[in-house]
C-alpha cells in the first residue's frame, strides 16, 4: 500500500467516526452506567458502542489488515500483529467525556514498519475532524466537510506547552520548568497532538502511561504537519507489541510532541 492507499481508507472513515461520534453522544445524554477494567481505567458502552462501528467499517474497508482496538484488546481479543496493522481508540478521553466535557475524541491509526503513517482523529463535541498521511499532508475538517490544510508553526517565544488535563504530574511540571516564561494550553485526549498540527502550540510532554492506540491517529498526523514526536532518548516513537502480555504490549514510553524545537537541547531558545 502507499501514502495514497492510507489516505483513500483514512477519508472512507470519515462517515464512520461521526457515526461512532454520534453514538458516544447519544450514550451520553441517555445516562452510562461505568464499569472499571482490569486497568481500573473507566469504560461504559458508548466506548463499546462507537469502536464497533468502526471495527464493522474497518473489517469492510480493510480486510486481512489486523486491527488493535482498546476495547476488544480489554476483551482479551488481540490479533497477530506484523508491519501493517491498525490502532482505535474510539472514545479517548473518558473521563473528559464521564464530565460532560468536550475533549474527548475517536481515534484511528496506520501503522507501518514501526511508524505511525496516517490517522483520524474525530473530535464529536466539537464538530471537527483531523485527518493526515505521512507524505500527502494534514489537514482539519468540520462537520459539514469543509477541509483546510494544517501546518506546524514555526517556533516562537517564549514556547507554549500543552499539558494534559487528568494527568500533569511532577515530571511533567519539571519539564515545563527548563522553559522559563512558557504560556500552558490546557487540553485532553488526542486533541493535544492536533493543536499542535495546527500550529497552535509548540511542544506536549507526556511523562505519564499511555497505550499506542491512545496516540498513532494523532502522531500520524502530527507528523504528517511537519511536526514529530520522540521518545526521552530522543528516538521516534516506536509501535508494535513490545515486551508483556496483553494491554501491555501497546504501552508507549514516556514521550514528547514537537512542532519542531527540540525538547532535549540545553536552552529553551534552541532550534
Amino acid at each position: 500500500m502507499t501514502a495514497a492507499d492510507d489516505f483513500i481508507l483514512i477519508e472512507a472513515l470519515i462517515p464512520a467516526a461521526w457515526a461512532a461520534g454520534d453514538a458516544a453522544l447519544a450514550a451520553r445524554n441517555a445516562g452510562l452506567t461505568v464499569h472499571a477494567k482490569p486497568d481500573a481505567s473507566p469504560v461504559t458502552e458508548a466506548d463499546r458502542a462507537a469502536e464497533a462501528i468502526l471495527l464493522a467499517v474497518l473489517a469492510e474497508r480493510a480486510p486481512g489488515v489486523p486491527v488493535v482496538a482498546e476495547e476488544q484488546v480489554a476483551a482479551g481479543r488481540i490479533p497477530p500483529v506484523g508491519d501493517h496493522f491498525i490502532l482505535v481508540d474510539a472514545l479517548d478521553g473518558t473521563k473528559d467525556f464521564l464530565k460532560g466535557g468536550a475533549d474527548f475524541t475517536a481515534n484511528v491509526g496506520i501503522v507501518r514498519n514501526g511508524h505511525p503513517v496516517a490517522g483520524l482523529v474525530l473530535a464529536p463535541a466539537k464538530a471537527k475532524l483531523w485527518i493526515g498521511s505521512v507524505g500527502l499532508g494534514a489537514y482539519a475538517e468540520d462537520r459539514a466537510g469543509t477541509r483546510r490544510p494544517i501546518r506546524v508553526r514555526k517556533l516562537r517565544q517564549p514556547v507554549e506547552i500543552i499539558a494534559s488535563r487528568s494527568h500533569r504530574n511532577a515530571a511533567t511540571d519539571a519539564f515545563i520548568a527548563r522553559f522559563p516564561g512558557a504560556g500552558i494550553v490546557a487540553a485532553g485526549s488526542s486533541l493535544k497532538f492536533c493543536v499542535l498540527a495546527e500550529g497552535l502550540a509548540d511542544l506536549y510532554p507526556r511523562l505519564a502511561p499511555t497505550s499506542q492506540w491512545d496516540t498513532a491517529a494523532g502522531d500520524a498526523i502530527l507528523r504528517a504537519a511537519g511536526g514529530r514526536v520522540v521518545t526521552l532518548d530522543g528516538i521516534p516513537l516506536p509501535y508494535g507489541p513490545g515486551k508483556g502480555e496483553g494491554a501491555r504490549a501497546f504501552l508507549n514510553p514516556s514521550f514528547v510532541a514537537t512542532a519542531g524545537l527540540d525538547p532535549f537541547a540545553p536552552g529553551p531558545s534552541s532550534p
